[in-house]
């Protein structure tokens, strides 16, 4: 929750009152979602639009291309998404399939890149979204090389039930994270959204320690079968960490 007892309190919670699905809200809606006084809400929001964080349409406010350029000067995201596209490119060459890139940021994965071609799969992930870890297979990947502290921090915390097929036994998701690191690559069987299945690998420093990301392949039941993708998938992952490996100062 933001403070809205100072200003950039107020202005992050109206920029982040607008959701994936959003496109424009009226300065009711804002109000609702972030709680401030409607003159507060209507003051701050023109504010923003001032600085080119938010447009402002005869329907309400949507946020800004502003936004968007503050997003590409963030300097690691945007070296690693530069350093990633030409695999990810290749991975989808060979599959077929929607590619994706995603980084942890809390107990959630951000998607950096989604690459998916005329055919790709209806799935909730978009490129600048987010997805809880345990639910994805890129999350869990993720997850995995995080540490104990992050495992705990997770394992003991509401565990979100998006579909019936979700795993929200910590036990069993104890078990998918051991075997992901022993095997190097997790798997998602319909639990993010139904019908999707998908395969990822985690991106990983020279010395095997450290996640820097992490690499998905996925597909639709019936069509795809994400074990036959497997090696595609982590040959990706290890040809990115060795080129992030050589661009380090």
């Amino acid at each position: 929750m933001e403070d809205s007892n100072t200003v950039l309190g107020k202005a992050l919670a109206i920029l982040r009152a607008f959701g994936p699905a959003d496109s424009v809200l009226p300065l009711a809606e804002l109000v609702r979602r972030t709680g401030l006084a409607k003159g507060t809400a209507h003051r701050v929001a023109g504010a923003l639009v001032h600085h080119r964080l938010l447009d402002k349409t005869e329907h309400g406010y949507r946020l800004s291309g502003g936004l968007f350029e503050l997003g590409l000067r963030a300097a690691t995201e945007r070296t690693l998404l530069e350093l990633a596209m030409p695999f990810l490119q290749d991975l989808y060459e060979r599959t077929h399939e929607t590619v994706h890139l995603g980084v942890r940021e809390g107990h959630e994965v951000v998607y950096l890149a989604k690459i998916g071609g005329h055919r790709q799969t209806r799935a909730p992930s978009r490129t600048g979204g987010r997805m809880p870890m345990h639910c994805t297979a890129i999350g869990k990947v993720l997850l995995a090389h995080a540490g104990e502290d992050e495992w705990a921090a997770v394992l003991t915390g509401p565990l979100e039930r998006r579909t019936p097929r979700t795993v929200i036994a910590p036990g069993l998701l104890r078990r998918q994270l051991d075997t992901a690191l022993e095997t190097g690559v997790a798997y998602e069987h319909e639990e993010s959204a139904p019908g999707l299945l998908c395969v990822a690998a985690p991106v990983l420093r020279p010395d095997g320690s450290t996640v820097v990301a992490a690499i998905s392949v996925m597909g639709p039941v019936g069509r795809f079968r994400p074990e036959s993708h497997e090696t595609a998938v982590r040959a990706a992952a290890t040809a990115l960490g060795s080129t992030l490996a050589r661009r380090r100062p």
